[in-house]
């Protein structure tokens, strides 16, 4: 029988498993990783609805404590809170701090003191504001500090859940840091497992995988066939077939093809989308130093090499180039270039009134200028080539064998060396752990994009990642 529609409950289910493994995910990948408390926009419907809530809570307990006798009914309930807000941010050898807080804020002797009317409030909070300067990260002390201040009761209760909600994420964020090795040790078989489980419940989620594999087969199988006409011509003829791509290059040209995709364009594999937005940032970063180096390129041709060789002129070029590309969506854009292409010539004739050469012509002038300019178009050459360089040299990054970035380096790139090999090093880290993850499911899938004649359990003429 056809698969049901998830209920309600079962999406609800679903959606915090993705969570889970979205953070996980993070956690691992992101070394800046940091949890941050959640906030409203000042103007959306839910801060307006939060604050109505709080101030009417707030208001209330000013309200109770301000009463002749005091109401101590909601500052008793808080005091149970701040309690157990206090332990939480305890480290297991805490163990004698942990029982003067229970000894501190005994909550039955609290509740006894209100009843006789002798509950010293200020007294607490005190206590309670001088074990938070102790437990506090060095960040928050003068926000603790701060506290110490306030006199209305009201408004001391309500920054102290402030300030202990920041330190609860500061304590969060330090058990995640430590924890960090840990979890790298653990991640690949949790999230896998995690994957597996959501795939049970969601027939059909790797169908844009298939199709971004089937294409990536089709992309290798065509450069074979270019590169190998006779030998495909030859095997056809004697009633052969051409050789099949191994699954490792379908899936390494698969990496790359994300380097090329226009958001937007085509729904992004399942198997990668929790590293979609650093992936996108990897191509943009990718196609900056492509539009750096061509501009870096076509200037020397330009004005020489002994331009080149003075201090600090490569260095400012790149400079001015990366600012001026920063943040676009389109780092091809023909208006960023046209700026940048002033901001070569200014450095250009500045560089050569300081060496003491003789200024541009203005026809070389204007063809630097126009050649800058065209990097902008799809067809130039020199972005094309350098494009194409930047590819392999990314391509070899994150192949599985471990290549040597230092040897061997693209022609032409020099200049942009240093950046390229970080672009790379992130690269080479997503696609990494990708691999070790997804590997068998990627595994399935290729044995029947390439092998669709093969036995389900057949292992011939395949390899593994």
């Amino acid at each position: 029988s056809p698969p049901q529609d998830p209920s309600v409950s079962e999406l609800q289910e679903i959606s915090d498993e993705i969570y889970k493994l979205s953070l996980a995910h993070e956690i691992v990948l992101n070394g800046d990783f940091k949890l941050q408390m959640g906030n409203f926009s000042p103007f959306s419907l839910e801060n307006r609805v939060k604050e109505t809530l709080h101030k009417a809570f707030w208001d209330s307990l000013k309200e109770q404590i301000s009463a002749s006798p005091p109401n101590y009914t909601q500052a008793i309930q808080l005091l149970q809170e701040i309690k157990e807000a206090l332990l939480s941010l305890l480290l297991p050898r805490h163990n004698r701090l942990q029982s003067r807080i229970e000894e501190a804020l005994d909550m039955e002797l609290i509740r006894q003191e209100a009843e006789h009317g002798v509950l010293d409030i200020r007294g607490l909070t005190t206590y309670i504001l001088d074990t938070m300067a102790m437990l506090c990260a060095p960040v928050r002390d003068e926000e603790v500090q701060g506290l110490q201040s306030l006199t209305d009761p009201a408004q001391l209760f309500r920054e102290i859940f402030r300030v202990l909600d920041l330190m609860k994420t500061d304590m969060l964020n330090f058990s995640i840091q430590s924890l960090r090795p840990h979890l790298r040790d653990h991640s690949i078989q949790y999230e896998r497992k995690k994957f597996q489980e959501l795939l049970d419940k969601l027939p059909n989620s790797l169908d844009h995988t298939t199709e971004w594999l089937r294409e990536a087969a089709a992309d290798v199988s065509a450069s074979l066939s270019e590169s190998q006409p006779h030998s495909a011509a030859l095997q056809g003829a004697v009633g052969g077939s051409p050789a099949l791509p191994s699954l490792t290059a379908v899936l390494n040209q698969g990496y790359m093809n994300l380097l090329c995709w226009e958001p937007g364009q085509k729904e992004y594999p399942e198997t990668l989308l929790m590293d979609q937005a650093r992936l996108q940032e990897v191509r943009a970063q990718v196609n900056q130093l492509a539009t750096t180096a061509a501009v870096l390129l076509v200037t020397s041709s330009t004005c020489g090499s002994t331009l080149f060789g003075s201090p600090g002129f490569v260095a400012r070029l790149k400079l001015v180039t990366k600012v001026l590309l920063e943040g676009l969506s389109c780092t091809r854009c023909e208006e960023a270039l046209q700026d940048i292409s002033d901001q070569v010539l200014q450095e250009v004739s500045r560089a050569l009134s300081q060496l003491g050469y003789p200024a541009l012509t203005s026809d070389r002038c204007a063809s630097l200028k126009g050649q800058i300019k065209s990097i902008a178009d799809k067809s130039n050459t020199v972005w094309h080539v350098i494009e194409q360089r930047i590819h392999l040299f990314l391509s070899r990054f994150i192949s599985p064998d471990g290549w040597n970035s230092q040897k061997d380096f693209p022609m032409g790139l020099d200049a942009i060396q240093e950046e390229l090999q970080e672009v790379g090093r992130r690269f080479r880290s997503v696609i990494h752990h990708n691999r070790q993850v997804f590997g068998p499911f990627y595994l399935g899938i290729l044995k029947k994009v390439l092998f669709p004649e093969a036995e389900p359990e057949s292992d011939a003429g395949t390899d593994s990642f």
